[in-house]
């Protein structure tokens, strides 16, 4: 339904983030590749299990290369990214980006709605937790700000709109739009979900 330039952009995103998180840790430049592809690739691989479809990187040595470019690029320039706070933002654009891509691939396979958009949230965010995972850091899932709901967002917005009759790609656009500027609002204003037992209006999603 959707470009496969836009699977390729996502996977570099979220593989940029995985080698930061090994810059963080001063791993080495294999690590840095390591932790690129499992953080990439992380998300769509559980999401096609789950499917029962073909794993989507098998056979396509592409992924491998975006994760060993992902890998230099940090290795050559972590210091600036790191000061640009990279990782965070990159997060939720890959956040917003793949949640539309994970929806995409169910919608495309005759799944449902409901199910279209429950992949999509799977596959923006099973990435990141594998990557905070091999880096032993607190998952961002796990902080009190907005994350798997901006996921949601964009998973659900795309697939409504699809039904709608927008086109693929307009609705891909809208529904990631909408994603990214709610976790960019959570990054940059702090908002966040009321939490069980919380009087004071915070939580985490």
């Amino acid at each position: 339904m959707l470009p496969p330039a836009l699977d390729y952009a996502g996977v570099t995103v979220f593989a940029l983030t995985g080698a930061l998180a090994a810059a963080r840790d001063r791993q080495d430049i294999v690590t840095f590749w390591f932790f690129a592809v499992v953080t990439g690739i992380g998300g769509g691989t559980l999401r096609d299990l789950l499917m029962d479809a073909p794993v989507f990187w098998i056979g396509d040595a592409t992924y491998l290369g975006i994760g060993l470019a992902a890998a230099l690029a940090v290795w050559f320039l972590a210091p600036y990214l790191e000061r640009a706070k990279t990782l965070i933002w990159l997060d939720a654009v890959g956040l917003a980006v793949y949640a539309v891509i994970g929806a995409a691939k169910a919608l495309s396979l005759g799944i449902g709605p409901f199910i279209a958009v429950a992949m999509g949230v799977l596959t923006a965010c099973f990435g990141g937790v594998i990557r905070d995972v091999l880096a032993e850091q607190p998952s961002a899932l796990l902080k009190r700000e907005i994350t798997i709901s901006a996921a949601l967002l964009s998973a659900a917005g795309f697939v409504a709109l699809t039904f709608a009759g927008v086109p693929p790609v307009w609705a891909g656009v809208v529904g990631a739009l909408a994603g990214f500027g709610l976790r960019a609002g959570a990054i940059h204003y702090g908002w966040a979900l009321p939490a069980f037992g919380d009087k004071r209006g915070q939580g985490k999603a």
